[in-house]
């Protein structure tokens, strides 16, 4: 821009000078002088009129010339503002194209190797359908049988002895006839942590052993359950059955913490064709193993103490309410919507049966009218019910 406005400048310089010599030259020839007259040329006028006029042409072109760097100096700036939300549109608009591109890519190589990936998976299960159908029949079993329990729990004096009973036989011939099935493998010898028939190296037979024996192991739970239930009230009562219930589920989630211990760390600390190194690999791996399950045994160990202090000290929810208190509300429980029986005064001056605030607090920890807390947790495994948990390490 300044090398413009230069060069303005010196173009208007040299129209000036030339004006000035044509002035001059027209002056001349029309003034007729002769030889003997005296002639005093003035210059003055000229040259001021020529300054003048390169004063003005250059305050005029310097003044354009500045006007014009400022107005394309804007314009420029204008430019650029106007730009930037058309840039990052457009770098926004390719960022999406190139992700709805590879997403397109993905989903074409998914597509491609559909057929291929439902080859291997109809492989995988023709050659483990007798393990996928078992495990589909146990959880099946244990999905049954849980619910079964918990029904019959529920009902508490009302329940049925004879389904109490066909629950018990079902679940000892299922453990029975699984372990006949499979005796070769002697996996009944993983209860007692002892050593199964199978070879170690390899995964699918050890996570075999383990979601056999853990199966087994809720059966068992189970059967004990049943035990309970079929025990007549008037030897354990039904308030009783309850802690019973809880105490056999701790104890159960307790022993199949530590019945797959020996099976992964003889799996772990085994060695193939390297030799030493591997050796020494599973060795810290199985050292390892250890260190976490050790962890995990006092976390256990501390809900199981809890549990049994619970069990022996048998803490009560309230006091036993006078006849003038039930009087008052009737002599109607709000839970069963019944007479009262062994009706319970709680904190929060609610009065209800001493079954149906059990059962209550079987679920919850605060009072069913006005949510009062009234147990700091909630007593878990009280109604009948097994954890569905799989312990697979």
């Amino acid at each position: 821009m300044q090398a413009d406005c230069s060069q303005l400048q010196r173009a208007a310089g040299s129209e000036a000078a030339s004006a000035s010599q044509s002035v001059h030259t027209r002056l001349t020839e029309g003034s007729g002088l002769h030889s003997g007259d005296v002639h005093i040329q003035v210059d003055s006028t000229p040259k001021e009129g020529a300054e003048n006029l390169n004063s003005r042409s250059t305050r005029s072109g310097g003044h354009s010339c500045t006007q014009g760097c400022v107005q394309s100096h804007a314009q420029n700036q204008f430019r650029n503002q106007a730009r930037q939300p058309g840039d990052t549109s457009m770098e926004s608009g390719d960022h999406g194209s190139s992700s709805y591109s590879e997403f397109r890519y993905l989903f074409k190589w998914l597509q491609q190797s559909l057929p291929f990936i439902l080859i291997l998976s109809v492989k995988l299960v023709v050659q483990h359908i007798t393990g996928i159908s078992l495990g589909i029949g146990l959880l099946t079993t244990f999905i049954y049988a849980d619910n079964s329990i918990v029904n019959q729990v529920f009902l508490r004096e009302r329940c049925s002895k004879i389904q109490c009973a066909w629950l018990l036989v079902f679940l000892a011939g299922s453990s029975a006839l699984l372990y006949y099935t499979f005796h070769s493998q002697s996996l009944y010898l993983s209860l007692i942590f002892l050593n199964p028939t199978l070879d170690y190296s390899s995964f699918w037979e050890v996570l075999w052993i383990v979601g056999i024996t853990d199966f087994i192991l809720k059966f068992l739970c189970m059967s004990l359950k049943c035990l309970v239930l079929l025990v007549p009230s008037f030897i354990i009562p039904f308030k009783s059955k309850g802690y019973w219930y809880m105490l056999l589920e701790e104890f159960c989630q307790y022993y199949r913490t530590f019945v797959p211990l020996p099976v992964w760390f003889r799996y772990l600390i085994s060695y193939g064709e390297f030799g030493n190194i591997t050796r020494i690999l599973g060795i810290l791996l199985a050292l390892l193993y250890l260190i976490l399950k050790l962890l995990e045994f006092f976390d256990h160990l501390r809900n199981f103490r809890q549990v049994l202090r619970k069990f022996f000290t048998r803490p009560t929810y309230g006091v036993a309410a006078s006849k003038r208190q039930c009087s008052d509300v009737d002599d109607i429980c709000s839970i069963c919507q019944a007479e009262f029986q062994k009706p319970i005064l709680l904190i929060c001056q609610h009065i209800f049966c001493e079954e149906c605030i059990t059962l209550w607090f079987n679920r919850e920890k605060t009072c069913p009218l006005c949510r009062t807390v009234i147990l700091d947790h909630i007593n878990r495994w009280k109604d009948g019910a097994t954890s569905s948990d799989f312990q697979i390490y």
